[in-house]
């Protein structure tokens, strides 16, 4: 079953930690988004690999619901 991270929020993407084929645990950081001068982590809730990443950093702002990261 495929984990899809998705933002809550809109935001820059600051940092982004992972990439297609990493092994992530649950509580693993995948990527910091920057929302108003705070940086929001988004973690795996699963352990798994990562199949795909949807956001680049320094890229602009995304918006809330984006689809970022893909764990299988």
């Amino acid at each position: 079953m495929t984990q899809q991270i998705r933002t809550d929020v809109s935001g820059t993407v600051w940092k982004v930690l992972v990439k297609p084929g990493d092994q992530v645990k649950s509580g693993d950081v995948l990527f910091i988004l920057e929302v108003m001068k705070t940086e929001v982590p988004y973690e795996a809730e699963t352990d798994g690999k990562v199949t795909a990443v949807h956001v680049t950093e320094n890229s602009g702002m995304i918006g809330e619901d984006t689809l970022a990261v893909e764990i299988s």
